[in-house]
């Protein structure tokens, strides 16, 4: 199928005005905050004012289902005197859970230590060497954070060794849930607590804000000074790292944790802030995401995320120093080894004439901790769900990346009979397989993929929130969409189009010339414009174009200017629809 192997183009889609009615209601929105907020659902006073101040129904710890019956067994252990374990996973979500519980139980009294799992020794989620070492080191009671729904095999081995075993996850959970002493995860069945959108180190979050509460208030014991709200931060950082939805309750998280990592007392990651060149005071989600969790992600996938733990737990200035330029250095050769496994894996998708609705790439240099990565490119580029595999002697490790239109877990859940084990999201999941069944697994995806895939036209749809004019891009519209943050998943930061804007100056920059710099003006204002990874778009550009940007504030030498982020960018012709009038006040006059 040729089409499969040629890179998509994006179709607009330019969201229609609300009722004018609705306009009427609520003139202090503005038209285009207004157009916004209409089409994210938000649709009476009440929900509006909650959106944009922030704050959601607070809900009850105790509501998720086992966290009752969880804190339960830990007072029990704390009593006891009983060594702990928190078994965490080796992304920012696992790594950040990890922290946050750990700092929480030995406030609460606890003895416990962190277990992060190494990503190409041990491979992801539960294994039972490791709940071996664990048992044989003295732990009988397990707390896993980011991981564990799907190890009912693990969990099996944990009764039978003498340990107790506390999930806490957030993923899909299987057909049969593993036999463990309590379950918290708030997509399990029967659980009431109302919200499924948590990351994993929400989930484990909730169970410290359990633990806190029973430990100080039930049994009148010191919890070191610390506060539930002291741990947000961690929170912020690790639900923004893992993409979960940034809407209700973890919006609500993010803001207030935002608020706490702009002033952090936490030595590791003023160190990593200060590597990755952000500011404490300027962090919001797009730092998060580009610059502090990839850090902290390059840890486990090159090395141990171990190093990632530390960093946030480190005490020590010299320390955190130390650890944040070792991940930083770690992050370059990720971003490198990245790039040559994406490379590699193209060609052998377009050679291989087997590749219909998805793509599957797989090789023995892959690396394990960067296939990930390599499928999540892939998929941009061609808009496939995509499945790129580390082949090794008898196993064999890979990840896949989907699109919207295909639940990438519920297909693994198919071909499970060929599979050692698989677990992930609807955009993306992780897979373990005997190398010797990858020709049947490839096979049985592409039925499944082309089953689901058939009838649809796939192309890649860029939503535009609103149409502006230049003239109309300034500090107070601005102002207006900051209400929207923090923005992220589900929440998007608002996409806005310019018609035919004049091209006052173009250049490409960056090393390589990737990145295209522009000057625009429609004849009343000009505004500075970034287009990123589109400087190929040089020789093609021609006196008008349209633009479809985010609007952002580049800061350079301690001075702030309104910037232009091009999403997207096509000559302005009459294939175009026809230039809309703005839903601005005109300002020509």
């Amino acid at each position: 199928m040729t089409s499969t192997l040629t890179p998509h183009h994006k179709r607009w889609r330019v969201l229609p005005p609300p009722p004018p009615e609705y306009l009427a209601r609520f003139p202090e929105l503005g038209p285009v905050l207004g157009q916004i907020l209409y089409h994210r659902g938000l649709h009476d006073g009440p929900a509006i004012e909650a959106f944009l101040r922030g704050t959601t129904r607070v809900r009850n710890p105790y509501t998720l289902k086992g966290l009752s019956e969880a804190v339960t067994r830990i007072r029990h252990g704390l009593r006891r005197a009983e060594k702990m374990a928190v078994y965490g996973d080796f992304d920012a979500d696992g790594v950040t859970s990890t922290t946050l519980l750990v700092q929480a139980l030995r406030a609460a009294g606890a003895q416990v230590e962190p277990y992060i799992p190494h990503r190409v020794d041990e491979g992801y989620g539960l294994n039972n060497h490791a709940l071996t070492h664990l048992r044989e080191r003295g732990c009988t009671l397990v707390i896993t954070v980011d991981c564990g729904i799907r190890s009912l095999h693990e969990a099996e081995h944990a009764r039978q060794i003498g340990i107790d075993l506390i999930i806490t996850d957030h993923h899909h959970p299987g057909p049969q849930l593993p036999a463990a002493y309590a379950i918290i995860n708030p997509r399990q069945p029967n659980c009431r607590y109302g919200y499924t959108g948590l990351a994993g180190v929400g989930v484990a979050y909730r169970l410290a804000q359990g633990v806190l509460r029973a430990v100080g208030y039930g049994e009148r014991r010191s919890t070191n000074d610390l506060e539930e709200s002291d741990l947000l931060d961690l929170v912020a950082l690790g639900t923004v790292a893992d993409i979960v939805p940034l809407t209700a309750e973890n919006r609500d998280l993010v803001r207030q944790g935002l608020s706490q990592l702009q002033a952090t007392r936490r030595v590791g990651l003023r160190a990593l802030m200060e590597s990755a060149g952000v500011m404490p005071d300027q962090v919001d989600t797009t730092a998060i995401g580009f610059r502090l969790a990839p850090r902290l992600n390059a840890a486990g996938r090159l090395k141990s995320a171990m190093l990632a733990y530390q960093l946030l737990s480190s005490q020590e200035v010299a320390e955190a120093q130390q650890l944040a330029a070792q991940l930083s250095a770690l992050n370059q050769q990720r971003q490198t080894l990245t790039e040559q496994t994406v490379m590699q894996a193209r060609r052998q998708i377009e050679a291989d004439p087997g590749n219909g609705y998805l793509l599957m790439a797989e090789g023995d240099t892959f690396l394990h901790g960067v296939v990930g990565l390599a499928a999540g490119k892939l998929a941009d580029e061609y808009y496939r769900p995509v499945v790129v595999i580390e082949r090794g002697p008898q196993f064999s490790h890979g990840s896949a990346r989907s699109i919207p239109e295909f639940h990438v877990t519920a297909a693994l859940d198919q071909v499970a009979h060929l599979l050692e084990r698989h677990g992930g999201h609807a955009a993306a999941a992780g897979l373990t397989v005997r190398t010797d069944r990858l020709p049947a697994l490839r096979s049985a995806l592409q039925e499944v993929a082309a089953a689901a895939l058939a009838d649809q036209a796939l192309q890649p749809t860029l939503q535009i929130d609103a149409e502006v004019r230049l003239s109309d891009v300034d500090w107070g519209l601005h102002g207006l969409l900051q209400q929207l943050e923090p923005c992220g998943e589900e929440n998007p930061a608002p996409t806005l189009l310019a018609r035919n804007c004049q091209v006052v100056e173009a250049r490409t920059v960056g090393s390589d010339g990737a990145h295209l710099k522009l000057k625009l003006s429609d004849g009343w204002t000009a505004r500075e414009a970034i287009a990123f990874r589109q400087g190929a778009w040089l020789s093609r550009l021609r006196n008008r174009i349209d633009i479809v940007f985010n609007l952002e504030v580049n800061t350079y030498n301690g001075n702030r200017s309104l910037q232009l982020n091009v999403l997207d960018l096509a000559v302005a012709s009459d294939a175009h629809p026809t230039y809309q009038p703005s839903l601005l006040p005109d300002h020509s006059a």
